[in-house]
């Protein structure tokens, strides 16, 4: 089933990190049985990991390939296994009735289904042209080369079955509290500094402390948790204990991404309205004070990251794909005042860098430097301050799926979203 496919639902612990596997081909003496037996397991892994990339484009029940619309579209179950919408339709019938999934058989109705927001993202990377996945992803043989030295993996959170299809991670630098989107159930997870899960909140529905379909997700200085919905176009603003505290329409088209200020207002991206917003409001009291438009004619911007010492803001433009060429983005970083400092989009830094990059979530680092996630290559790379802007020196290159979020910690550790195996995977130097 396609929910297999994105990841397991078990925490590990690692040390290092994760190392690529490799090995000569055209070896005419027979190897020794043991080598024999690595390369036939290396072989059968591949084989797997080409079965998983095929699988992941395709409905598990029509076997036919996703697309952005109509009834290929991908849609997400409660459970989390994926279907595409024609067969969601035939599983409740003309009426529309409760369905079970075809893998789990867990019942549910048509309107607790979703869209599969990074399968759609996924195919706005392959473009119109319907490119392969492991082309995608690898092309012109990877960004990735080694991990800086003592950088490695610490801990991941999650995994199939406890966060499901994730779309937003954001820290509290006071408290340490690391906190997570997705589409589960509960639709906030709050972990604590000892990573454990302190709170779960946030379901679908109507009511003030509902979220129907979370975007992104900030923490405020002040420790209030802000998360974009697209469900309802509106953002929403709660206590770290679940209890909403503001709810913010203000004729929003779709707010997406959004990053908190050291003086708790919050930079807000509208990826329909082409448009960045700043928000202040008193969340003790639940009261707005400002919503303003600060940056207009943006080109569908998502991912936002405010800088805690300049004040820079840096969006990611999502450029739409022109003819059979694929989808690109465009990084764009302002000062404080909102001046135009630089910008470079995806055929720029190709130029520079040895693959195409598309990136999906960005953060500074407590140095100011600009950092992007890639699921071209399925890294974390350094650009560089917004004056040297861009450099190019990847952080992490082995070990992630599908990067979509970013947050760095009191402590200085990366937290990074993976919704390709439903997790986030905390990067620490030694």
């Amino acid at each position: 089933p396609a929910a297999a496919i994105f990841g397991s639902g078990d925490s590990y612990r690692e040390g290092r990190p994760g190392g690529g596997a490799g090995g000569g081909r055209g070896v005419v003496a027979a190897p020794p049985p043991l080598m024999a037996a690595g390369m036939a397991a290396a072989a059968a892994k591949e084989g797997e990991e080409d079965e998983a990339e095929l699988s992941l484009l395709e409905c598990r029940v029509c076997f036919e390939r996703y697309g952005p619309g109509g009834q290929r579209r991908p849609r997400n179950l409660p459970c989390g296994h994926v279907l595409c919408r024609g067969c969601l339709g035939a599983l409740g019938g003309p009426e529309g009735r409760r369905l079970e999934c075809p893998f789990c058989r867990r019942a549910c109705g048509l309107a607790e289904t979703s869209d599969c927001l990074p399968l759609l993202q996924l195919l706005e990377v392959l473009g119109p042209a319907g490119g392969s996945l492991p082309s995608a992803l690898r092309r012109g043989g990877g960004a990735a080369g080694p991990a800086p030295a003592g950088l490695g993996l610490r801990l991941s959170l999650g995994g199939w079955g406890s966060l499901v299809n994730p779309t937003g991670v954001a820290a509290c630098r006071r408290s340490g509290r690391l906190v997570v989107a997705h589409d589960g159930k509960k639709r906030i997870h709050v972990f604590g500094p000892s990573r454990s899960c302190l709170q779960r909140f946030g379901e679908r529905g109507d009511a003030g402390n509902d979220i129907k379909y979370p975007l992104d997700v900030t923490v405020t200085s002040d420790g209030h948790v802000v998360v974009t919905d697209g469900g309802d176009r509106s953002v929403k603003a709660f206590d770290f204990e679940g209890r909403g505290v503001l709810a913010v329409q203000e004729g929003f088209c779709l707010p997406w991404g959004l990053d908190a200020t050291p003086e708790s207002e919050v930079i807000l991206t509208d990826s329909e309205a082409g448009a960045l917003y700043r928000l202040a409001a008193d969340f003790q009291k639940g009261k707005l004070k400002k919503c303003q438009m600060i940056r207009s004619q943006l080109v569908s911007p998502r991912g936002v990251a405010v800088s805690q010492t300049s004040g820079a803001i840096v969006v990611i433009e999502h450029l739409k794909a022109q003819g059979p060429n694929n989808g690109s983005t465009r990084v764009k970083i302002f000062s404080a005042e909102m001046d135009l400092v630089s910008q470079m989009d995806s055929f720029g830094l190709n130029l520079i860098f040895p693959s195409k990059i598309y990136t999906t979530a960005v953060a500074f680092d407590k140095e100011g430097r600009v950092i992007v996630t890639d699921v071209c290559s399925q890294a974390v790379i350094c650009l560089g301050k917004p004056e040297e802007f861009p450099i190019f020196n990847p952080l992490i290159s082995h070990g992630l799926s599908y990067p979509v979020g970013l947050a760095y910690m009191a402590n200085n550790s990366l937290a990074v979203l993976d919704s390709g195996d439903h997790s986030v995977k905390i990067y620490s130097s030694t």
